[in-house]
């Protein structure tokens, strides 16, 4: 599936009071990566560290959500969630090449 299908797929279920546009799945998006690093937390502290595939399941869940809520965050802002992911490669190809993959900074 491409990016775009998805994104027109999944906004097909956003349902969230008016004015909240933006907002809404900026703060779902922010609540969803949490769940992601409990489940990981989780599974170091009570699974010393192991992957089982029903704890990864758990993750991929939680990843779908994050999915979801930057589909409607870009859908609410106008940017096609394609173009986010074709433009953050060529950002890292650029860095690679020009050694500077690692560090910090956006502007780097």
């Amino acid at each position: 599936m491409k990016f775009s299908e998805y994104q027109e797929q999944a906004v097909k279920t956003a349902i969230y009071g008016a004015g909240s546009n933006i907002i809404y799945p900026a703060l779902g998006l922010g609540n969803e990566a949490g769940e992601v690093l409990g489940k990981i937390k989780k599974v170091l502290r009570d699974n010393d560290g192991v992957y089982t595939p029903d704890k990864k399941a758990e993750i991929a869940a939680e990843v779908g959500d994050v999915l979801w809520y930057m589909a409607a965050l870009c859908r609410d802002l106008g940017i096609e969630l394609e173009h986010v992911a074709e433009s953050n490669l060529a950002k890292l190809r650029d860095r690679q090449a020009r050694n500077v993959i690692q560090g910090s900074g956006d502007n780097r």
